[in-house]
């Protein structure tokens, strides 16, 4: 199964429709398969006091409320439909976030078919249940939440009418960046194992090889932030790639997923043609006349591995040999 590879834009266009399409061409030259944006109201998402998260508040420093802040970055429908046309003609997938049902049906109703539920509605019954009504592919990102956290998200997505094998839990840590020893990547599999789902990974870490890192233990959906320059204003662009680092993690997690193979253990290929330049044959250790015994002081194994095996050491020991051999020369019987 191939890893499906999402952008994460965000709000990383700062509400620049132009800044939002130079991100579509950067996901779109790294090889991503979607491009991520986020839908919301701020009406609709923040009450007027909320405070500003700490990473928020050192980022994008200034005295705003989480309210103003995200009322600069809203994508209006204009926006939304030039990008969906942008994506489209660039060959990358679109999708984005909804955080409210109003968000969520607008999404829907201009033909997204995968639904992102972010970590911070992981708790929002009602939400949870909208999302779930659709019966269409869900991804669950998993931030700040315990594993009974995921397991009631779960059974809300699935008793709106959306079944367990269209859900794809992402495992996540909500700290923009996130430090190493907070990532906990083993959990990803745990969760996996818990709730019988497909599991993927959102990454805010700094650098690309803890998602690689988990295509390798198993994820299918990976999620990084990406902005076109770490020093723009604004929230997110510290904690986010920068194109050419986006371009190398797709990159890195391609050549994971040709080297995790299907398991069997076998000769590759590529390797079967130095089988008997590594390898070792039994051959004169000095010079034999025919009908002298094999023995351990007359023979000894050496590359090339052309001839008789050394795992047949046993069966030709006190043979004796057949015509005269030079040493060095290969054994035959």
């Amino acid at each position: 199964m191939t890893v499906l590879v999402i952008a994460e834009a965000g709000v990383n266009h700062n509400g620049d429709l132009g800044l939002a399409k130079a991100l579509v061409d950067a996901a779109a030259d790294a090889g991503a398969d979607f491009v991520k944006f986020q839908t919301f109201k701020a009406d609709s998402l923040v009450t007027r006091g909320a405070p500003r998260a700490e990473y928020q508040v050192k980022n994008a420093g200034g005295e705003e409320s989480q309210y103003q802040m995200i009322k600069r970055l809203e994508l209006s429908e204009s926006m939304h439909e030039e990008l969906v046309a942008y994506c489209d003609k660039k060959g990358v997938g679109f999708l984005s976030t909804g955080f409210d049902t109003r968000s969520v049906d607008y999404l829907r109703d201009l033909g997204i078919t995968t639904f992102k539920v972010p970590s911070g509605e992981i708790t929002n019954l009602p939400y949870l249940r909208h999302i779930g009504s659709f019966k269409s592919r869900v991804l669950i990102s998993t931030g700040m939440s315990c594993l009974g956290e995921i397991e009631q998200a779960l059974d809300a997505v699935e008793a709106a009418g959306t079944d367990r094998g269209k859900v794809t839990v992402l495992h996540c840590t909500t700290e923009y960046p996130t430090p190493m020893e907070d990532v906990n990547l083993r959990a990803m599999a745990n969760i996996g194992k818990a709730f019988g789902v497909a599991v993927g990974y959102s990454d805010h870490t700094p650098g690309i090889e803890v998602p690689i890192a988990a295509v390798a233990l198993g994820a299918t959906v990976i999620e990084k932030h990406f902005t076109l320059d770490r020093n723009l204003p604004g929230p997110d662009h510290q904690a986010s790639l920068e194109p050419h680092e986006l371009k190398a993690m797709v990159e890195g997690i391609r050549n994971i997923e040709k080297a995790l193979g299907d398991g069997i253990k076998r000769p590759s290929p590529s390797e079967l043609k130095n089988k008997p330049v590594a390898r070792k044959s039994l051959v004169a250790a000095r010079p034999i006349k025919a009908g002298e015994p094999f023995s351990e002081e007359n023979m000894m194994a050496k590359r090339p591995g052309t001839g008789i095996s050394p795992m047949q050491w046993d069966e030709v020991i006190g043979r004796r040999a057949p015509r005269d051999f030079s040493e060095d020369e290969l054994i035959e019987l």
